[in-house]
């Protein structure tokens, strides 16, 4: 048999590649710092080639490095789940799923008590981590997206469609001078997801708004965060109706009455081979039926 790296060289390697830092590895696989880089540089040693280019706060893949994850990560993956399908007194099936934090706490984590009721042999392994379409089949069975559309090779069910509202604190409708009219969006800074660039310009070419410009736009890759920035002043936020409605949050206001649809949806999102399998396919059919909205 051909000579193979030690599969801790393997298995360190690939969660650097996933998670992109030495520290954050090294504590997902229980680890030092120092232990965790010597099995990288030992598989890297093993193929006399370097994998990673290497950044002061990260671990960034090479050419090399992103052609050896592409056909390792998914086997070592089917090793896992193979030892734990013999090691488990009962069948445990193990979906990876994708999902950004704020749609896992307002919709999906509310609903999985049901989840575990149905299916009880259904265990998620849970990952927010960004780019999470572009790595499926790598590392995640599914996700859940938020995108205007999904690319047509992968298999897409939209979950929702929604409004864009714009969502500020309480405050800003009690103080001298209300803030009630479009205009005055040019004295007020405006929250915008990265997911969702273009919520701002719809909003406001929907409304027949073009000329506003607020004071500035800060962008944000959370939106719990984002909610959080507008119920302290820090801004206005432009997000979906129902990011504002699930929150219910007494300090949150929606301002001025004007009704929007987003470009935006939430999806459920994986390769259409990874749909017959058994673990994809119950969540999919139990989110279709419990939690989607359209």
């Amino acid at each position: 048999m051909r000579r193979l790296p030690p599969l801790g060289a393997i298995e360190a390697f690939v969660q650097v590649a996933r998670l992109g830092s030495i520290k954050a590895a090294a504590e997902d696989l229980a680890l030092s710092a120092p232990a965790l880089s010597r099995r990288v540089q030992s598989l890297e040693r093993f193929i006399a080639k370097p994998l990673f280019a290497r950044r002061h706060q990260a671990m960034v893949l090479n050419a090399d490095g992103e052609r050896l994850l592409a056909q390792i990560a998914p086997v070592l993956d089917s090793l896992s789940d193979a030892v734990e399908s013999l090691t488990s007194t009962t069948e445990v099936l193990r979906l990876r799923l994708g999902i950004l934090p704020l749609y896992a706490s307002q919709k999906l984590f509310p609903k999985l008590g049901e989840l575990r009721t149905s299916h009880p042999e259904l265990h998620l392994d849970i990952d927010t981590a960004a780019h999470l379409v572009s790595r499926l089949g790598d590392g995640l069975d599914a996700v859940i997206a938020l995108s205007r559309e999904i690319d047509p090779a992968f298999y897409a069910r939209r979950l929702d469609r929604n409004s864009v509202y714009v969502i500020g604190a309480r405050s800003l409708l009690e103080r001298a001078d209300p803030v009630t009219r479009p205009e005055q969006l040019s004295s007020l800074t405006a929250l915008v997801h990265r997911d969702m660039t273009d919520t701002f310009t719809a909003w406001r070419t929907a409304a027949g708004l073009d000329d506003i410009e607020p004071l500035a736009i800060d962008h944000f890759d959370s939106g719990a965060l984002m909610l959080e920035a507008a119920a302290q002043g820090l801004g206005v936020a432009f997000m979906h109706a129902s990011h504002f409605e699930d929150a219910n949050d007494p300090r949150l206001v929606r301002l001025f009455d004007i009704e929007v649809e987003s470009p935006y949806s939430y999806w459920f999102v994986c390769r259409p081979r990874a749909l017959q399998t058994k673990p994809v396919k119950l969540f999919h059919d139990w989110l279709i039926r419990t939690v989607a909205e359209v």
